[in-house]
């Protein structure tokens, strides 16, 4: 669902801002003292802002360092510390935010802080320090996003953010442009994933695919079940054959307007439902299932901002989209399934399918696309979560630079990934007698994410490349800085940072 708030960069004074658009609150920044300082936090040489904190401080009885004292304020990125304060022509709400260090990482916060505070208001004028606004925008637009079917919510979200810095507006306008590009590419990957599975299907996300290639310059094709079947994609006719609803591979082009420096193929797992299929899934492990397909939504997502953010190296999309479910046309246990390419899988689980319907686009990427590199992103392992929690996304990779590309960009993007071994004497856990590689583990190994991405790794051939593993970060149980509840379009912006790095 689009983002409601609109952020711009204002010059002036607050007073002058706040008026012209009637805003009901202003916000000024406070940083943290250093560690080891000894002070407190302040609003003074500290605080960054164009807009003079005298003029916000004229008309209280008492210093804004003395009201920070009172409420023992920190600094700290996202705490909020509120007032009334006379600012033009009415009374308005005064909020004295914590911006920390002014890291990316704190501005973030803190813009997502005051975006939430802000819910219910037409407007809210806010200084905003020197850093990275690009960061700043990112996190209130991300806080103001609200996915919900039905009546709408209490208080809507914040109309409009106007943004005073140093630089002014005319300089801020590239970072908030950008900051909006990225947020926006992530609410899309947020809302393909949310979306309930009774509309979801294959088809459905394909479509949603060609609407987000007609909006951004892309190509599209879509290979259908006699397409699939033609060109030898086991992997998607098996995972799929349980549902009604059949699969598709979605494949998305862009084409720089200046010649490409590089040929990137990022490929997304698409499920649009994992029951497990006849490796049923229990009730509660079904109830976020609508979500499987998460990485495929970052990968449209990723490509719908390519061409806004003038992207110098051709990329490729593919999406391998499916239903996994039970039926009488479902995979079993014990099938052997041959995938694009020839090389074969044994099922030993049918909820490990994801690796499956992956394990075509690889190959078909490596065998037919020529990349420079391969870069898949999935929610694949319950493992991943186990190991790095639900803030971290599991890294594998067959190239060093690439891995450390990728950890910078998740690091800069604030999605961060860590790097974990394709350990190679773990290969034998997923050797099967009667097809070229099983799609589990055996026992004795463990290492379950290890062993995916080994599985993985045998479709890619020589390339350069690299599995995110978003099952933790791909999902959130409650609201975190710029994070909503459900799907938090993890993987979007980190690709866009690397793409554009």
């Amino acid at each position: 669902m689009p983002i409601e708030t609109r952020i711009h960069g204002a010059g002036g004074t607050v007073s002058q801002t706040a008026t012209e658009l009637r805003a009901e609150v202003v916000a000024v920044p406070v940083r943290a003292v250093p560690a080891g300082a000894g002070g407190r936090p302040s609003t003074g040489d500290r605080s960054g802002p164009v807009a003079p904190v005298a003029e916000v401080a004229a008309s209280l009885p008492f210093t804004l360092d003395e009201l920070l004292e009172l409420h023992q304020a920190k600094g700290e990125p996202g705490e909020i510390v509120a007032t009334q304060v006379r600012v033009g022509d009415r009374m308005r709400e005064l909020l004295l935010y914590g911006v920390g260090a002014a890291a990316p990482a704190d501005l973030r916060r803190a813009g997502a802080a005051l975006a939430r505070r802000g819910k219910g208001r037409k407007a809210l004028v806010a200084g905003v320090p020197a850093g990275d606004l690009a960061a700043f925008v990112e996190g209130a637009l991300l806080a103001s996003y609200e996915f919900k079917i039905g009546a709408p919510p209490a208080k809507r979200a914040l109309g409009t953010l106007a943004v005073l810095t140093e630089a002014g507006p005319e300089s801020d306008a590239p970072a908030i442009a950008l900051g909006t590009t990225r947020a926006r590419a992530t609410a899309l990957a947020r809302d393909l994933a949310n979306t309930p599975s009774s509309e979801k299907d294959p088809s459905w996300l394909a479509e949603q695919a060609r609407l987000a290639a007609a909006d951004s310059g892309l190509s599209v094709r879509v290979r259908g079940e006699k397409e699939l079947a033609d060109e030898g994609f086991g992997g998607l006719l098996a995972v799929g054959g349980g549902s009604s609803r059949p699969p598709r591979l979605i494949q998305l082009s862009y084409v720089p307007d200046e010649p490409a420096e590089r040929h990137v193929v990022l490929v997304g797992k698409g499920i649009t439902f994992d029951s497990g299929g006849l490796s049923l899934k229990p009730n509660d492990g079904m109830k976020t299932m609508k979500t499987d397909m998460a990485g495929g939504a970052a990968v449209i997502a990723a490509m719908s901002a390519l061409r806004g953010l003038g992207v110098r190296a051709r990329v490729t999309g593919l999406v391998a989209a499916a239903e996994n479910m039970p039926s009488g046309s479902a995979m079993r246990p014990g099938d052997v399934i041959a995938h694009h390419g020839g090389t074969t899988s044994e099922v030993l689980n049918t909820d490990a399918e994801g690796r499956l319907v992956l394990a075509d686009a690889l190959a078909y990427a490596d065998a037919e696309l020529d990349p420079d590199v391969i870069v898949d992103v999935a929610t694949l392992t319950g493992a991943a979560k186990v190991a790095l929690g639900l803030r971290h996304a599991a890294l594998f990779a067959t190239d060093d630079a690439l891995a450390g590309a990728l950890t910078g960009a998740g690091a800069a993007a604030g999605e961060p990934v860590w790097r974990l071994p394709l350990v190679d004497d773990y290969r034998a856990a997923i050797d099967s007698g009667v097809a070229d590689v099983a799609n589990i583990g055996r026992g004795g190994y463990g290492g379950g994410s290890i062993t995916a991405a080994l599985f993985l790794r045998e479709f890619v051939g020589d390339r350069a490349w690299a599995h995110l593993d978003i099952a933790g970060p791909g999902r959130a149980l409650s609201e975190d800085a710029e994070l909503t509840r459900g799907a938090t379009g993890f993987g979007a912006r980190l690709l866009l940072t690397w793409l554009t790095a």
